[in-house]
């Protein structure tokens, strides 16, 4: 960690350049002897990029940022807060701590956090960042986080496991990542209450179920309809097992749960007055059936995971107004001129992109186009507006 990154004139200089081009400042003459271009590059690169996944710390004063690729592999702000909610206790522990934001958050909420990071860099870099955002409460430990356990208990443990794997890249199947939560979740279970996991948004639900032991929860995050993270709640002598789903949005969270092995049984109905379509957390959870038993709707078809309903209901999704139902036949929608439409596919056998190709449709306008298939079989294009 090079402190002279923090002295005033450098801060300066990062702050005046992030909305320049990388590329250009690498070519020009550095105007520090004490800091190579390299480190300004990465502080301006990452800066850039937490100005808007990591807000308290773009607005906090001498932060110091690590290579943008541990950006990309930190929780945001919105979902760190959210984690925080599901410890329990005053002692907890983040066994693969990275830049830190988990922990800030779970100092909010408990008396003592314990931070262990592998790479002794980015555990200073952590430790610096906490003492610039007041947070007092954390202590930072640059050593493995499931060796230390022996030393230790805690209320709660979280464990973020690594998806970079060194020779197959990205990966997301629990076995791949590091530390290997499969082998090791006994022995963290051993030392605590309660073990938060959080796992790639990739990985099947039913395959985590299988894996895991004393699962209680699994709670699917999505962040304005794009699933982030699935967060697994493994607590002792667990045997049954709730779905939380919940999508974080600026002024109202959607959040719908149910038991695991509940499946639902679902009606089936032609397109009504309105059309509701599932948020990304819900679609999945793999819930379809039920949502059309817990929310009155109908099901379009068996296959086709749109909802409708004669009178307007509140449905954890985007919801709309049917205007139009064309059959899927190229005279008919040629005759309708769409120049610009927001395009979603159903159980339909082209994609977005052909269709917008297809049909010379650009992106965007008020308008709402369902191509889908609905309960007889038959191909249809729904038309509607958004409420």
């Amino acid at each position: 960690m090079n402190k002279h990154i923090l002295h005033k004139d450098v801060q300066a200089f990062i702050d005046a350049n992030l909305d320049s081009d990388v590329a250009a400042i690498a070519f020009q003459k550095n105007p520090f002897s004490e800091v190579s271009m390299q480190e300004l590059l990465t502080q301006i690169e990452s800066k850039k990029k937490a100005k808007s996944k990591l807000p308290t710390w773009f607005n906090t004063q001498n932060i110091y940022y690590p290579p943008k690729k541990n950006l990309e592999q930190t929780s945001s702000e919105v979902t760190a807060a959210y984690k925080a909610t599901l410890l329990i206790g005053n002692n907890i522990a983040d066994l693969t701590g990275g830049f830190g934001v988990d922990c800030f958050y779970f100092s909010k909420k408990a008396k003592s956090i314990s931070y262990f990071e592998t790479n002794e860099a980015l555990c200073h870099t952590a430790a610096h960042n906490f003492v610039q955002l007041k947070a007092t409460n954390i202590k930072c430990f640059a050593k493995d986080g499931v060796a230390a356990l022996k030393e230790k208990s805690y209320d709660s443990i979280y464990v973020d496991p690594s998806r970079r794997h060194q020779t197959k890249g990205k990966v997301f199947l629990l076995e791949d990542c590091l530390p290997d939560i499969i082998t090791h979740q006994g022995k963290i279970s051993n030392h605590c209450n309660r073990l938060l996991i959080k796992t790639s948004p990739m990985l099947d639900i039913a395959l985590g179920m299988e894996r895991l032991h004393n699962v209680a929860e699994v709670h699917i995050v999505a962040v304005n309809n794009e699933v982030k993270e699935l967060l697994w709640v493994v607590e002792k002598n667990t045997t049954e097992c709730k779905i939380v789903t919940v999508n974080l949005k600026q002024n109202d969270n959607e959040v719908f749960s149910f038991d695991y092995k509940t499946v639902g049984q679902a009606s089936y109905s032609e397109s009504k007055t309105y059309l509701y379509e599932p948020n990304a957390a819900l679609l999945k959870s793999g819930a379809f059936d039920l949502l059309s038993e817990e929310f009155l709707v109908q099901k379009l078809h068996q296959n086709t995971h749109l909802y409708t309903s004669e009178e307007l209901i509140p449905f954890p999704g985007r919801r709309f107004r049917i205007e139009k139902v064309l059959p899927d036949q190229k005279r008919r929608i040629r005759n309708e001129r769409f120049k610009k439409a927001n395009i979603t596919t159903r159980n339909f056998p082209e994609s977005v992109v052909q269709l917008k190709k297809k049909w010379k449709i650009a992106d965007g306008g008020a308008v709402y186009l369902f191509f889908t298939t609905d309960c007889s079989g038959k191909r249809i294009v729904i038309q509607c507006h958004k409420i």
